[in-house]
């Protein structure tokens, strides 16, 4: 489950409409969101909440294997609508399994002016976190510097980074560093450059995106709108440049490379990667009727995909001989399965690991076709539908030929987001249980 810090930074990126999927260190997000989920370590809880549109405080505590805890804030320029643990549409703060919408170029905020001048400023968020007794500080800064490029800062300061270099890697303390980052991102290319002080770290990454790319979304090229009846929000239909091919799958590729350089170390490396994502159209065309809160539409599918969305990724690094190949794909509403196959051309080590998710509901209320006549509002004259439900919980689970097997259920009861795992090794007679945690988060808004 996304820490509040996560969701929020998600909130900030799709309120300033950057679109983070559109890296190349995200090229196998779908397939990871299912084989390399992380299940939580003994017992943990975090308390947020959000005094106002832009300030935002967050409380964690572990108490078990030992007592720790952290205290973060974040505070950004713009408005974001984050919404209470109790409200939170479930899938937002779950990392899942899912096809993209097709890239577009980002878009710059509105022009503010004042008495002839120009007042609106660019949007930056920014994030501390002081972890006790430790006394580990983490810092992160994001600026928009143009409707296409971004800039991020992360920092780290840890006082165990004062011991000498070799005590620190015999006791794993982590030592302090600064990275920046540049992202620019036209929709079509997107390019990364790093930088990391602690090892003088130098990385470029980039990713193309081939065929056409999304425009705005009243663009009449790009999105019809599909008229279903007054007062209930239609999505757009999305459309691709290539019809669907016989007895194949519509989709779209991507490929990508990355290039590092360490002059502390002075070694470099190099790698690449492609990914066949079917269109986003290959999600059923649904509409949207609103919550009876009025706060969250719910989405109903019109009928079954032509296509199953699937996604296909393979990576290759040259100069560590290894090769990853995955397939993730939903092959039903509520199941997701993955599969991904690593080897290494040197030494000849192979790794295979499957992994699913399948998503629990709940009844929310079922249209009755003789109320459906009578009914006042927008939802007038909705035809019956089969199950108006809603998303409670998540079962994910893997196994690989190491042989350890993992097991997650992410739900929510009444105002607490839960994480429950295990993970066992069941080759060792006398450990087959390696770790088991429970995970509470509880965030209020105003």
């Amino acid at each position: 489950m996304h820490p509040f810090a996560s969701y929020v930074l998600r909130s900030y990126y799709r309120g300033t409409g950057w679109n983070e999927d559109n890296l190349f260190a995200n090229l196998t997000r779908s397939s990871n969101a299912i084989l390399d989920f992380n299940v939580p370590r003994g017992l943990q809880f975090s308390i947020s909440k959000s005094p106002n549109a832009l300030f935002k405080t967050t409380y964690s505590l572990n108490a078990l294997p030992s007592l720790n805890g952290s205290v973060g804030y974040i505070f950004t320029s713009c408005e974001l609508d984050v919404k209470s643990s109790k409200d939170v549409r479930f899938k937002d703060m779950i990392e899942r399994f899912r096809v993209y919408d097709e890239p577009r170029r980002p878009e710059g905020k509105e022009e503010e002016w004042l008495a002839g001048e120009r007042v609106d400023k660019r949007d930056y968020l920014l994030y501390g976190r002081l972890y006790i007794p430790t006394g580990r500080l983490d810092a992160l800064y994001s600026t928009r510097l143009s409707p296409t490029l971004q800039a991020m800062v992360a920092a780290i300061s840890d006082p165990r980074s004062s011991l000498s270099a070799e005590r620190s890697r015999t006791v794993g303390a982590p030592s302090s560093n600064i990275m920046l980052s540049l992202q620019h991102d036209t929709g079509k290319w997107c390019t990364e450059y790093t930088w990391s002080a602690e090892d003088g770290m130098w990385g470029v990454r980039c990713l193309h995106n081939f065929g056409k790319i999304g425009g705005s979304a009243d663009s009449a090229d790009d999105a019809e709108k599909v008229s279903v009846f007054p007062g209930m929000r239609s999505k757009p239909k999305r459309v691709d440049e290539e019809d669907a091919m016989e007895g194949g799958l519509k989709g779209r590729i991507s490929a990508g490379a990355e290039f590092y350089f360490s002059a502390k170390e002075k070694s470099a490396g190099v790698s690449t990667g492609i990914r066949f994502t079917t269109l986003p159209d290959a999600t059923p065309p649904s509409f949207e009727l609103p919550d009876s809160s009025g706060s969250q539409p719910t989405s109903y599918p019109r009928g079954p995909p032509s296509q199953p969305p699937t996604t296909i990724t393979a990576l290759f690094n040259p100069m560590l001989g290894h090769m990853s190949g995955a397939y993730a794909a939903r092959v039903s509403r509520d199941l997701s399965v993955s599969s991904r196959f690593d080897f290494n051309v040197y030494s000849y080590e192979s790794e295979w690991t499957v992994g699913a998710e399948w998503w629990t509901r709940r009844r929310k209320a079922s249209a009755d076709p003789s109320s459906a006549e009578s009914a006042a509002g927008p939802t007038a004259g909705v035809p019956r539908l089969e199950a108006l439900d809603e998303v409670s919980g998540v079962v994910k689970a893997k196994a690989s030929t190491t042989t350890d097997i993992s097991l997650l259920w992410e739900g929510r009861l009444r105002n607490i987001l839960v994480s429950l795992g295990v993970v066992s090794n069941l080759s060792s007679r006398s450990k087959p249980i390696k770790a088991i945690g429970l995970e509470l988060s509880y965030f209020s808004s105003g």
